[in-house]
């Protein structure tokens, strides 16, 4: 007996035991009252299969309960994020790809315009009638007596070295050649009106434009002839 009283705990075991009592005391409390936070789990230990599906709410994550780092990479899917709730500062634009159809506009320096003509009547011998500028090109509208025949003709002019239009491809247009024409349409006179149409282009740089224009020309009596014009462009650049 006297040996066994001897034999009395250490402080240390003593302190141990306590420590021991106090810690399981307070799992045990947790269990007991269903309220178990972060000081009862171990770090690092609590699994996806620990947690219910669709208990996790938006203030779990924005309080600093649930991090970045705490979600698997690549595990959130679209429906795990409330609609209308991601915003621009949200995303990276730069990680961003084009929207197909947009990428088609990375070819287009400018906006493409379509331009529409009404009927313009010029006169035999009159002046030519300027129906288009755009940049360096205009387009004009003529009609001239060649030999006793009326004829219609478009023209193309530039200010700038280079050009080139036509119905066909005309290799070069340089700025001394003038108003040189693109297309033609001849009534042979005297007799009946011609009618018909061409598709036109013209580039110059980096500025162009296509169109297609119907023409009439008139060749009864010289006082009394005219061409007519009417159409459409799409210009660019």
């Amino acid at each position: 007996m006297k040996y066994i009283l001897r034999r009395r705990p250490s402080p240390a075991l003593v302190i141990s035991c306590i420590a021991l009592f106090v810690s399981m005391g307070g799992v045990s409390y947790g269990v007991a009252t269903g309220f178990i936070d972060s000081r009862e789990i171990r770090n690092n230990t609590i699994t996806s299969g620990d947690v219910r599906n669709n208990t996790l709410r938006t203030f779990d994550i924005r309080n600093n309960e649930v991090r970045g780092f705490d979600v698997r990479n690549s595990s959130l899917q679209g429906r795990d994020i409330a609609f209308n709730t991601l915003t621009g500062a949200d995303i990276n634009e730069s990680s961003l790809g084009k929207v197909p159809s947009a990428a088609l506009a990375d070819n287009a320096s400018a906006v493409t315009v379509l331009k529409t003509f009404p009927q313009t009547t010029v006169g035999l011998g009159a002046a030519p009638v300027a129906l288009l500028t755009h940049g360096p090109l205009t387009l004009s509208a003529a009609c001239v007596d060649v030999a006793g025949d009326t004829v219609a003709r478009l023209l193309i002019q530039t200010t700038q070295t280079a050009a080139a239009g036509g119905t066909v491809d005309v290799p070069s247009i340089a700025p001394s050649d003038g108003a040189v024409p693109i297309a033609a349409l001849t009534a042979a006179g005297p007799g009946p009106q011609a009618v018909g149409d061409s598709t036109i282009f013209a580039s110059a740089g980096s500025q162009a434009f296509t169109g297609q224009f119907a023409m009439r020309a008139t060749a009864v009596m010289p006082s009394v002839d005219s061409c007519t014009f009417h159409g459409h462009v799409i210009l660019n650049g």
